[in-house]
């Protein structure tokens, strides 16, 4: 009798250890896929925020960002954004004189511009005199010291690496055709009474997780809505402004 107690009590043993370890290599399993395809997502919100942020400085004065992805994929795949080359850059003494990026920019582009050869001459001149070029005999420009020429690129080959899908930026990865939720916002609430347009794209776990683990997703959802935090991967924020950070920052 006591050889089978003894018996029942080492499988009852055994079992207990198969399941803490089963346990625990859930948790570490559900852990590795969390962080690998947690990986791809914020990559992908990321690309979702510089869309928004060039959208709003190039295509809406009021510096107001687009609640539609169609809106914001067309323009990433359409419009174009401007390039400045550079070269050279103003010396102590021109800066002192009250000489600018801008300000010299703007003098060699007069000069260029200019339709009378009269006034060209003169502006060349002046554009010598306060070091950005230098003239030969004949007024004509020898060598440039300074320039900044804007050239408009389209948005998508600048702001994202050559073969990147613009289409994707509206797919969660591993999220079987679900799309990231985009919102905009508005917040004048600033003593100055100026109003900050917002935004944010944002995706809940259940979305990207949802078959792995149950019990560990659960948990992981609970956890972050006890916190007061959204339970999910997010960047920005349509309410409050937060300066478009995501909240794995």
């Amino acid at each position: 009798m006591k050889k089978i107690v003894n018996i029942v009590l080492t499988l009852c043993v055994a079992g207990l250890a198969y399941i803490c370890v089963g346990s625990i290599m859930g948790s570490i399993n559900f852990g590795k896929v969390r962080e690998a395809r947690e990986k791809e997502i914020i990559a992908r919100l990321i690309d979702i925020r510089t869309a928004q942020v060039a959208f709003r400085d190039h295509k809406h004065p009021n510096k107001e960002y687009t609640d539609n992805f169609d809106e914001l994929i067309a323009f990433v795949k359409n419009d174009s954004l401007p390039f400045v080359k550079k070269f050279g850059e103003l010396n102590d003494k021109q800066l002192e004189d009250g000489l600018t990026d801008s300000k010299a920019a703007k003098m060699i582009e007069d000069a260029r511009t200019a339709k009378k050869p009269a006034v060209a001459k003169k502006k060349w001149q002046e554009a010598e005199k306060a070091g950005l070029v230098k003239l030969n005999k004949k007024g004509e420009v020898e060598e440039y010291f300074f320039s900044r020429d804007t050239f408009w690129v389209l948005a998508l080959d600048t702001l994202y690496p050559k073969g990147f899908n613009a289409d994707s930026l509206r797919y969660v990865p591993f999220g079987n055709g679900a799309e990231f939720e985009l919102r905009t916002g508005c917040d004048s609430s600033s003593k100055s009474g100026n109003k900050l347009y917002l935004f944010e794209a944002k995706t809940p776990y259940r979305a990207y997780l949802e078959g792995i683990n149950k019990d560990e997703l659960n948990n992981l959802i609970d956890l972050q809505q006890e916190m007061g935090r959204y339970p999910g991967l997010m960047v920005g924020n349509a309410e409050v402004g937060n300066n478009n950070a995501g909240n794995w920052e």
